[in-house]
C-alpha cells in the first residue's frame, strides 16, 4: 500500500458484528476495496467530523472511496470505516 506509507491493515474478525469488516460491508465495500484505494488512492486529508486521517482512492471496480482509519504507527493502519464519495472534477 502506499498512502500514507502504510503497508498493513488491521482487521477485525469477519464475524465481529461491531468491528470494522462489518462496518464496511454495511457500506457495500471489501477489505479489498478499501486495500484498492490505498494503493490507488486519489488524495489525503483529516476527516471533518472525526480528526482522523482519511484516504480518497479508487477501487478495481471503478468505484471512488474514502477510507478513514487509525494510524497505529508510521506503517500500520485501522481502517474504522469506508464508503462512495464522488470524484472531485
Amino acid at each position: 500500500m502506499s498512502v500514507p506509507n502504510i503497508t498493513t491493515l488491521v482487521w477485525d474478525r469477519d464475524d465481529d458484528p461491531e468491528g470494522n469488516v462489518q462496518h464496511i460491508a454495511a457500506h457495500g465495500l471489501t477489505q479489498g476495496d478499501v486495500e484498492d484505494a490505498l494503493e490507488n488512492s486519489t488524495g489525503t486529508g483529516i476527516s471533518r467530523s472525526s480528526g482522523r486521517p482519511i484516504v480518497f482512492g479508487n477501487t478495481r471496480t471503478g468505484r471512488h472511496i474514502i477510507v478513514v482509519f487509525e494510524e497505529i504507527d508510521s506503517i500500520i493502519a485501522y481502517p474504522i470505516t469506508a464508503y462512495d464519495v464522488p470524484k472531485k472534477k
